[in-house]
């Protein structure tokens, strides 16, 4: 498979035959939304660093034949597009891939602030198996061999990053969730996940930068 980054929290994950696209959010460039030949966009929650609802539309106009998925919140409150609703356990066949849901809410930001749906996603060609997990550490599936790491969010600390990491155990991390984290203060973050974390293949991805797993 091949992954590349498309900023923040987006990643375009391709086999041979398949596209599939996740969370692309207000933080992207322009770039994801150009993008054509989608087989499947994926939403794991419905903030806006995830899902851009002013800008998504044109990349629905885009892909017309692509299969829309989202958490199930985000399912009934989006006017664009017709989404089917995702959920923990629920497998989903794109082309060659496999798409499974992944947990149910997201991570507590506050204890004032209610949480809202958040399912991540699985994606695998019978030998790879991609984890995106949206915004929470909260489920850890097995057999996992590429982690998208979310790096930095309000609601994260470090040691909880890398017992993530841990309880993960990918062969490979990829940092995401990551523009809200200043260019000189970086490797505080990232040189601790992937020093502690566990992982053998630590691959810090540029915008718009690809990598094949």
């Amino acid at each position: 498979m091949l992954i590349t980054r498309f900023g923040h929290a987006a990643l375009l994950v391709e086999s041979a035959s398949t596209r599939i696209l996740i969370d692309p959010g207000s933080f992207c460039g322009d770039a994801v939304f150009a993008l054509t030949d989608l087989d499947a966009i994926v939403v794991t929650h419905q903030h806006p660093d995830h899902l851009d609802v002013d800008r998504v539309p044109a990349l629905l106009a885009g892909n017309p034949g692509a299969v829309l998925l989202s958490d199930p919140e985000t399912a009934e409150l989006v006017t664009f597009g017709t989404w089917i609703p995702n959920a923990d356990g629920l497998e989903t066949m794109i082309g060659d891939l496999r798409i499974r849901g992944v947990g149910a809410h997201h991570a507590v930001i506050l204890p004032e602030i209610p949480r809202i749906a958040n399912v991540g996603v699985t994606i695998d060609d019978g030998t790879t198996t991609v984890f995106h997990p949206g915004d929470t550490y909260e489920y850890a599936p097995n057999d996992v061999d590429i982690l998208a790491v979310p790096l930095g969010a309000p609601w994260a600390k470090l040691s909880e990053t890398v017992d993530f990491v841990q309880r993960i155990a990918p062969t490979t991390i990829l940092p995401i969730h990551d523009l809200t984290i200043a260019e000189g203060a970086y490797d505080l973050y990232w040189g601790q996940v992937s020093t502690h974390g566990g992982a053998a293949d630590a691959r810090r991805l540029a915008q718009d930068e690809s990598t094949r797993v």
